[in-house]
């Protein structure tokens, strides 16, 4: 069975992990349609042994598709993809635009691929947060087996998440100071970090620094991405009433999200039970010796979990470190196998 896919947003950082992947999977694509903004429009992109031009979204770019890929910012979604789903397509949409609109689809395969709609209905799926993908695909068997009563987490998200001109940003403030440094030995003075250009894509200079903020504040002093973990993790695992709470910080890694959680179950459980629980799960790896980190993580497909523990004065509490490559697993890759559960997997 090949498809007729477009990929909306192709030459952002996610859009063009979108057609890495499709080579890679070898996922049976007949047509590939690609659109951009109008500075992209003409450019050509080789995919599956063909070369594709990018266009523009126009009144009727989705007629005759069977799946289209969003990954161009809410607004876009928000107009483009029932569009999308009117000529007759499935949208798998990357954006905040409908994560929790009721009876939207919010989908990690290998959590809650029972929510997928059948093939004949074509309809929105919601692909989630990337924070909040690799939590929950963790978070998945703990639940299932042992109850969880309460989730708390740390996230240390690399500049990718914010897109190609955060990873420059950093690259170039980076080498900046660097440069206005006396010596390579030198640790840089705060002279250093002077004459840098205002950030554009964060608050703050990012280089060498941490900044405990992703996405803008609201009333109640959580930034937008810590909402979005805390919703989206009741929705995807079904669980309205979960006690949760997250942090969220931008830190100057290129790529790969990593999170400290602190997850308390409704029973106390031996460490064997755990470790048990977790390796079972698919899409989890877990490291029992050593732990992952974000270098290790980036290009590749699982969610890593280690330096899994027990605290000591709540034995119910275990913490662990989740890590997992926020542009393929936490975006394109799960947006992936979205699409092949629905059209492929289910259809044998």
């Amino acid at each position: 069975m090949k498809l007729k896919v477009g990929v909306v947003g192709a030459t952002g950082m996610v859009g063009e992990e979108f057609l890495r992947l499709i080579e890679e999977r070898n996922f049976p694509i007949a047509e590939l349609r690609l659109f951009a903004s109008d500075k992209s429009i003409g450019q050509n992109r080789a995919v599956a042994d063909r070369v594709w031009t990018v266009q523009g979204l126009t009144a009727n770019a989705f007629d005759g598709l069977d799946l289209v890929f969003f990954s161009s910012g809410d607004e876009i979604s928000k107009e483009w993809a029932p569009k999308a789903v009117a000529a007759g397509a499935f949208a798998i949409d990357n954006s905040a635009a409908f994560r929790l609109t009721e009876g939207v689809p919010l989908v990690v395969p290998e959590v809650n691929g029972h929510d997928l709609p059948a093939k004949e209905w074509p309809s929105i799926v919601a692909n989630p947060n990337c924070s909040t993908i690799q939590l929950v695909v963790a978070l998945k068997p703990l639940s299932e087996r042992f109850g969880i009563r309460q989730v708390r987490v740390a996230t240390y998200q690399a500049v990718s998440g914010a897109g190609r001109a955060a990873q420059q940003e950093l690259t170039h403030q980076t080498r900046k100071i660097l440069q206005q440094t006396e010596t390579p030995q030198a640790v840089p003075s705060p002279e250093a970090f002077e004459g840098l250009e205002k950030p554009e894509n964060f608050p703050h200079t990012i280089a060498f620094n941490c900044i405990p903020q992703v996405g803008g504040f609201g009333d109640d002093g959580f930034c937008s991405e810590e909402r979005k973990i805390r919703l989206e993790t009741r929705k995807i695992l079904n669980l309205p009433h979960l006690h949760i709470s997250a942090w969220t910080i931008r830190i100057p890694a290129l790529n790969a999200h990593s999170e400290a959680a602190w997850v308390t179950l409704d029973k106390a459980v031996d460490r064997k039970e755990i470790l048990d629980s977790l390796t079972s799960q698919p899409g989890l790896k877990v490291s029992q010796e050593g732990y992952p980190h974000a270098l290790m993580a980036s290009g590749t497909d699982p969610v890593y979990v280690g330096r899994i523990h027990q605290d000591p004065d709540d034995p119910k509490t275990w913490l662990m470190w989740i890590v997992a490559d926020n542009l393929r697993k936490g975006a394109a890759l799960n947006g992936i196998q979205i699409a092949e559960r629905i059209f492929l997997e289910r259809s044998h």
